[in-house]
């Protein structure tokens, strides 16, 4: 197994993945959660990762993070650095929402007024501008995800992992946050490898919807999505391809089940 540090010269993937497996435990133990994957992600793409609860999108998020370490195959990060966003904010309740985005600034190294600038131009990069001396507790949950999309924006990434980032919000606030997500991704120029569950979410957003069969995962469908940006999640072409994706997912299900 090998994770490279190189862009791969044949593809120009800023991400390839190639036959990646994942296994847990050993012997009578084992859990094989990924099954040789292979998907490539090209500069600046938005590509979605989506499959049933179990299927592994998790988990080769953490790969792809270098949280973890793959069974066999080839990682492959063109040596650039990797911010991941969760579900949670994980906010630190103790520091202001300035200080909550200046901490991996800190970490870098970053001198203190130089920190307090960039933490107060990302603030103003999620429309938070005037917030930042707020403590987590006063915000509501979408400016908390604001304020962790900040925070990863803060590390300088090419490369934005998102787990499921909008699975906790209710609906309006998920859907201007999904063109909060799209303007800051063009206007960074930022590479995302998003993981939902919510196909429309996934065809709303994605250049590409990546389709994994239930465990171990495996890549069973690579879905391109040419609609035009921007798109809205109740339009009739989104509607009509997540159906044709959620049909596709279904039978999947389905097959596992038996």
């Amino acid at each position: 197994m090998s994770i490279l540090e190189t862009t791969d010269v044949r593809t120009g993937a800023l991400v390839r993945i190639e036959n990646v497996s994942k296994q847990y435990g050993s012997g009578n133990n084992t859990l094989l959660a990924l099954d040789r994957v292979s998907l490539d992600v090209q500069r600046g793409e938005f590509v979605c990762l989506l499959g049933a609860s179990g299927c592994g999108k998790s988990t080769l998020l953490s790969l792809v993070a270098g949280l973890d370490k793959i069974t066999s195959g080839t990682l492959d990060i063109g040596g650039r650095h990797v911010a991941l966003m969760f579900q949670e904010a994980a906010l630190f309740p103790w520091l202001s929402v300035a200080g909550n985005i200046e901490l991996p600034l800190r970490l870098q190294g970053v001198g203190r007024a130089e920190r307090r600038q960039r933490a107060l131009e990302l603030l103003e990069t999620v429309r938070l501008g005037g917030f930042g001396d707020k403590r987590p507790h006063e915000l509501s949950g979408g400016m908390r995800q604001r304020v962790a999309l900040a925070r990863a924006l803060a590390q300088n990434a090419d490369v934005l992992l998102m787990d499921e980032p909008f699975g906790a919000l209710d609906a309006m606030t998920r859907d201007i946050l999904h063109d909060e997500l799209e303007r800051i991704w063009r206007e960074q120029e930022l590479t995302v490898l998003f993981v939902t569950h919510n196909v429309r979410e996934a065809v709303r957003l994605g250049d590409r919807v990546i389709l994994l069969s239930s465990r171990p995962g495996r890549v069973i469908e690579d879905f391109k999505i040419g609609h035009p940006r921007p798109r809205r999640i109740d339009s009739p072409e989104v509607s009509g391809q997540a159906a044709e994706i959620t049909d596709r997912l279904r039978a999947e299900v389905a097959r596992h089940a038996h």
